[in-house]
């Protein structure tokens, strides 16, 4: 094979430059060179995305273990400035002096973790697939326990690791059961020699299960409050949005891909775990206390909501998928931007802290308000758009029932959504959080993700543009 083969995967290349770039900076840098690491970091982070945002055509490299597809550079550049808006809101947080010399750390990690989420995306073979899903889940487990004398992150990071090495396991199993069965771990050829027999179907169930811990669905989420409570609050901003994000295209992919043939079995095993996914988690959502696992069961329930793009199993589930996932980070970002802020100034993660809190900090609570109607699905905002497509393509393949229990747990969603809202607007505290001046490149960050989730559903060409780019299935 030729190497300069490899030159195509600009987005990987790319990427990687970034990383060695601000690695050699990192360790040889003078302190006062080391001052502006941070702006550095953004500018060539930003340079890597602006370089990588314009689809090419689809090719392939390493005999079609690496495939390219122009969708995936829309779900690149979603990563990529997902990723750059959680960047921004961690200025503050490592510039604090627990963590100002790991600053370093933090950045080689996050974007080692990227790396990994690309060659899941763009692999064409279970071993590429593997490889990316482990250089992704490593980095991110030391992310999670950043805050390594902290023994809440501490704690996070032992669950994150052992939960994320029992599904790797699981999945590596059901893999080498798909292996003995048909004899290759190429996508395309699975597709053609699978026949859904038994030893077939008993491997793709361990083989989704281990995925479904990483989408942290229903039964397979209990690792997921605990994380996102213990995990630095950025860290928990990257895992419930980008990393998602990244693992829900991918279950799409493979299952239509290369499970098509089995589709029936698995839209039935998927149809199950939606329900529980918004159920039970629109249900313990209500009961929390803590701003950080309210949102952690919110992220369950998107997740459901999400899936209703999979089991679809069609070009038009695959673009509401895109376009969802679009919308929920940036609506997702912007609560997350908002709790670190205020995490970082008054140490407050209670929900019962936010009450009040449109009379000291007006323009922080009109930015969570409408993060949090947007996730709720509320006109006009882009998540009442990214719900209505993602509902209508599961509605045109005739789960009418899946939706309409979907629909039920949109209004029961609304009620912990609004109690939030209602908390800050209309109630009042004794002692209010204080009012607080935002850095910089938060600002910038909530300015972005607010224009987003104003605008972004109004502009109807975003879903037109990724509902004709090409999706390799």
């Amino acid at each position: 094979m030729n190497y300069s083969a490899f030159l195509q995967l600009h987005n990987e290349m790319t990427l990687l430059a970034v990383i060695v770039i601000l690695l050699v900076i990192d360790v040889f840098s003078s302190e006062k060179g080391y001052r502006f690491f941070q702006t550095l970091a953004l500018i060539l982070f930003s340079i890597h995305t602006l370089l990588n945002c314009v689809p090419g055509e689809p090719f392939e490299v390493a005999g079609g273990m690496y495939m390219y597809y122009p969708i995936h550079t829309y779900i690149k550049t979603i990563l990529n400035v997902g990723t750059l808006i959680v960047l921004l809101q961690a200025h503050r947080w490592l510039n604090t002096e627990e963590n100002i010399i790991r600053r370093g750390e933090f950045y080689f990690l996050t974007l080692s973790t990227l790396f990994g989420m690309y060659l899941m995306i763009s692999a064409g073979h279970f071993l590429m697939f593997f490889i990316g899903i482990e250089t992704a889940a490593l980095p991110m487990a030391t992310l999670v326990a950043f805050n390594k004398f902290n023994n809440k992150s501490a704690e996070a990071g032992a669950k994150y690791i052992l939960s994320s090495v029992f599904a790797s396991g699981l999945s590596l199993f059901g893999l080498s059961l798909v292996y003995g069965a048909t004899g290759s771990l190429y996508f395309d050829d699975i597709a053609k020699i699978m026949t859904a027999s038994q030893i077939e179907l008993i491997g793709f169930a361990f083989f989704a299960v281990g995925l479904f811990f990483k989408i942290s669905l229903v039964p397979f989420h209990l690792w997921t409050p605990d994380v996102y409570e213990g995990a630095p609050t950025s860290i928990t901003a990257y895992l419930s949005v980008i990393s998602k994000g990244t693992a829900v295209f991918v279950v799409f992919t493979i299952f239509v891909k290369v499970f098509g043939v089995m589709i029936a079995q698995w839209q039935i095993l998927l149809y199950i775990i939606i329900v529980l996914s918004i159920t039970v988690a629109n249900l313990f959502a209500i009961r929390q206390q803590n701003i950080k696992r309210f949102l952690a069961f919110s992220s369950i329930s998107q997740a459901g909501y999400i899936m209703l793009g999979v089991i679809s199993g069609t070009a038009l589930g695959m673009s509401s998928l895109v376009y969802y996932v679009l919308v929920y980070m940036f609506s997702n970002l912007a609560v997350f931007g908002v709790v670190t802020i205020i995490e970082n100034h008054a140490d407050k993660t209670s929900i019962r802290d936010y009450t009040g809190l449109y009379y000291t900090n007006p323009k922080l609570s009109i930015v969570m308000a409408l993060a949090l109607f947007s996730l709720a699905g509320i006109p006009p905002f882009s998540g009442f758009f990214s719900k209505y497509f993602i509902f209508s393509a599961a509605f045109k393949e005739g789960f009418y029932v899946l939706v309409f229990i979907a629909l039920a747990n949109t209004v029961v969603s609304l009620y912990f959504y609004l109690k939030v809202v209602k908390i800050m607007f209309f109630n009042q505290s004794e002692n209010p959080i204080e009012r607080i001046s935002t850095d910089i490149p938060s600002k910038i960050s909530l300015i972005i993700c607010t224009l987003a989730i104003v605008f972004v559903g109004l502009v109807s060409s975003i879903f037109e543009q990724i509902s004709v780019l090409g999706f390799g299935i």
